[in-house]
């Protein structure tokens, strides 16, 4: 008998060509998923990229910096005919703002990958020794007047300093300080708790702001507190109460100097106005006007060339839009947007109620300076003199800038979703993991 083949077996085959064709599932064309789920599951992949846990970080740590190069850039175009004038080499001011730049990245590198700890340490000693700098720019021969304010101290050669600007990140990191102490007390419900000493201590910063004729800044630093108010749950009549009362403060400062009357005149002014008193709004809205969708390009600005006032620093805006356009402008609209989102999103999903304070805070400060820049060399508000954040010309106001998004980027690594992110992220941990999934040779000769 000669040898056969072994036929195979008559069971179940599963992955039979023939048996597929006869079920019809060889001839059966691939399904498509049903209109509107592609769109439908490309948005649930996006939901879950915006939800996972170093989505803050990122956002805080890449727009801060894209408003840094970008601002640099700017204030480098801006900045050139102002330089030529004053008989000073075109990169003057750009070699300043670069170094602030550098020194102020030391700083948010060293606030980032500081302790909560650390930060509520230097909350008192912060604060005294803002107060003890603004108390010596009001001493006549020590401060120094610009533009008529009275808030400058010089340093060294060509130099400033300008105190009241950190001032706004010592009244943060203070009343984050306060209020979170309170609050493990549970001394929050009670008003008294609530306004002292914070209001206080608040009115004695803007009664030094004020000397000096900084309406500006003294507009930002009431904002951070109604923002810490906020934040603490101050009853609606208490906050409407202290509201009431800086508001009517504010507008009697604004009544009794002829300065600020004539700022308040011109919103939405389109005429120079009799004594060209409107001059710099008109003109940042020409500068405006005349970017387009695209802009007329870096460097290609005819508003900076002395008919613009302060192109580079409250103004900077406006040459952004002449030489970027509308696509410039949105573009940085949408990362102070995105830094403001995620500024919220640190101190909504923290335990933490100095983190919550103090996030909440620091995204004040930055969202609402910006608004009023923006809104004032837009025409919808008055010229309030308060710089672009991260973006506008000057070391005072970048320093403790800088330092707040480094307080920003170092409550985000505080989650704990995102600590064990980035912990995960590390060599080191990624090298053991790696090994751990290795399985061992069994030893021995084959």
């Amino acid at each position: 008998m000669g040898s056969a083949t072994p036929s195979a077996p008559r069971g179940r085959q599963v992955g039979s060509p023939a048996r597929a064709f006869r079920s019809g599932r060889a001839s059966r064309p691939p399904s498509r998923p049903p209109r509107g789920r592609g769109a439908r599951l490309l948005y649930e992949r996006a939901r879950n990229a915006w939800d996972r846990p170093l989505t803050a970080y990122y956002l805080i740590l890449g727009s801060s910096l894209l408003i840094t190069v970008l601002g640099l850039v700017m204030v480098y175009s801006a900045s050139m005919i102002k330089a030529l004038e004053l008989s000073l080499p075109g990169s003057y001011f750009f070699r300043k703002q670069f170094l602030a730049a550098a020194i102020g990245a030391v700083l948010l590198l060293l606030a980032s990958r500081m302790p909560v700890k650390l930060h509520r340490a230097l909350a008192y000693p912060l604060l005294v020794g803002t107060v003890f700098l603004m108390v010596l720019v009001q001493i006549p021969g020590i401060g120094r007047s610009v533009n008529g304010n009275q808030n400058w101290l010089a340093i060294a050669g060509p130099f400033q300093l300008q105190p009241s600007e950190f001032g706004k990140l010592a009244l943060i990191l203070w009343g984050a300080d306060l209020l979170a102490r309170k609050q493990d007390k549970r001394l929050l419900t009670q008003w008294k708790h609530l306004l002292v000493p914070l209001v206080p201590i608040t009115f004695l910063l803007l009664g030094l702001i004020m000397l000096g004729g900084d309406m500006g800044t003294a507009i930002i630093l009431a904002a951070i507190l109604f923002g810490l108010l906020w934040l603490a749950g101050a009853p609606t009549r208490l906050f409407a109460g202290v509201l009431g009362v800086a508001t009517l403060v504010g507008f009697m400062l604004i009544r009794t100097n002829e300065n600020r009357m004539s700022r308040l005149e011109c919103i939405g002014a389109i005429d120079l106005g009799p004594k060209g008193e409107c001059w710099q709004a008109v003109h940042g809205i020409y500068a405006l006007a005349s970017g387009g969708w695209f802009g007329s390009g870096l460097g290609a600005s005819v508003e900076k060339w002395g008919q613009l006032p302060e192109p580079h620093t409250d103004f900077i805006f406006a040459i952004a839009g002449e030489e970027l356009g509308l696509a410039g402008t949105l573009s940085v609209l949408a990362l102070f947007a995105a830094l403001g989102y995620a500024g919220i999103r640190v101190a909504g999903r923290t335990e933490d109620s100095f983190v919550r304070y103090a996030a909440g805070g620091v995204t004040t400060w930055i969202t609402v300076q910006a608004v009023v820049n923006i809104g004032a060399v837009l025409g919808l508000l008055p010229i309030a003199g308060v710089p672009l954040p991260l973006f506008s010309y000057g070391g005072s106001a970048l320093l403790p800038s800088m330092f707040a998004v480094g307080l920003l980027i170092a409550f985000a690594r505080e989650d704990p979703a995102a600590k064990a992110a980035l912990a995960m992220r590390s060599p080191g941990v990624r090298w053991k993991t790696m090994r751990r999934r290795v399985k061992k040779r069994p030893s021995g000769e084959r």
